[in-house]
């Protein structure tokens, strides 16, 4: 009877070794067989809070891999198996269990991207934002004041606060983490800026060097002209001129706006934003300026010249005297042809 038992122990322990074995074999070979993607990939989307074990059987039900347990013991073996990231995971072909484990670790999902353009208004920006079908939209139908205090800053104007560049982002980013982001990034910068500023400038904080980039950057069509553009509006502000600038209307008219500028905006139109009736600079900024804008408007160029007229190119001349400026003015504005006219200082 003893020696009946030690058989069977014998036996049960040689079809253990077996089956271990086996299943070693098999978790071998599955963790160097690259998963079954095609050509365009496999999008893979976890959400928060997704345990390995449903991420597996996922994968097993659309055939990028045969058995869910295995992957779920890998994770186990590796320690892994709780510290996956939510995301949405392009997964491309050629692709193994362990590196997925791996790309599901680090977190490395999808990135999108949104660009932010240089002299768009706060608006245009929420309206790109309202528009990209990645972004988790929660600031539908609040004010600007609403929108601020959203953002942790209740009682600042939007305007000008946000940085343009491209930016990066995974599915489901909140507008408001978004808004956040382009907030601190314009922050970083005017800081930065700010501190290395020349010597003599007419304005008094960072804010005011906000509100003059925000100019610059809407009267700039050439890129290389913002610094000269710059230097005009500092010698103006310095000798107690008015900017006379027609975006500045513009922006003041708002919603009034039909695309025309009339002699009535610029004389008779009583607005803070009114820069041929108002002395230095408008209130807020304008839009939203570039890098470049704010460095030109920190670091204008040097010169005389006082007045710039467009050439028609996006380019501008420009000139010391109010003389020089009408001429250039009867070049490029009328054509040749001498007749009266009011001068615009800021060229247009």
């Amino acid at each position: 009877m003893r020696e009946l038992l030690f058989k069977l122990a014998g036996l049960t322990l040689l079809v253990a070794s077996f089956a271990v074995g086996w299943q070693w074999m098999r978790y071998q070979g599955f963790s160097e067989t690259p998963l079954t993607i095609d050509e365009s990939g496999y999008e893979l989307l976890i959400t928060p809070g997704t345990p390995m074990a449903r991420v597996a059987a996922g994968l097993r039900a659309d055939g990028v891999i045969d058995d869910e347990r295995l992957l779920v013991w890998m994770a186990r073996l590796r320690g892994v198996g709780s510290k996956i990231k939510a995301g949405e995971y392009l997964l491309e072909p050629g692709l193994t269990p362990p590196q997925l484990l791996e790309l599901l670790v680090a977190g490395k999902v999808v990135q999108y991207t949104l660009t932010v353009i240089e002299g768009w208004t706060f608006h245009q920006m929420l309206a790109a934002l309202a528009a990209n079908p990645h972004i988790d939209h929660t600031l539908d139908g609040l004010d600007d004041a609403a929108v601020m205090a959203r953002l942790g800053y209740p009682g600042e104007h939007p305007e000008g606060r946000f940085l343009p560049e491209t930016y990066h982002f995974p599915q489901g980013l909140s507008d408001v983490d978004f808004l956040r982001r382009a907030y601190a990034a314009m922050a970083d910068l005017l800081e930065r800026e700010w501190a290395s500023r020349a010597e003599g400038l007419p304005i008094s904080d960072p804010y005011e060097a906000l509100i003059l980039a925000s100019i610059i950057e809407k009267e700039t069509g050439v890129p290389d002209e913002r610094p000269q553009i710059a230097g005009v509006f500092v010698r103006r502000l310095q000798k107690r001129m008015r900017l006379q600038t027609d975006p500045t209307i513009i922006y003041g008219l708002g919603d009034a706006y039909d695309g025309n500028l009339r002699r009535r905006h610029l004389v008779a139109d009583d607005n803070p934003y009114n820069t041929y009736r108002i002395s230095g600079l408008p209130p807020t900024p304008i839009a939203l300026p570039s890098a470049e804008a704010l460095r030109a408007a920190l670091h204008p160029a040097d010169g005389k010249a006082l007045y710039f007229v467009a050439r028609g190119d996006g380019s501008h001349a420009f000139s010391d005297t109010l003389e020089q400026h009408n001429k250039a003015v009867i070049r490029y504005q009328l054509n040749g042809r001498a007749r009266p006219f009011s001068s615009n200082p800021a060229g247009k």
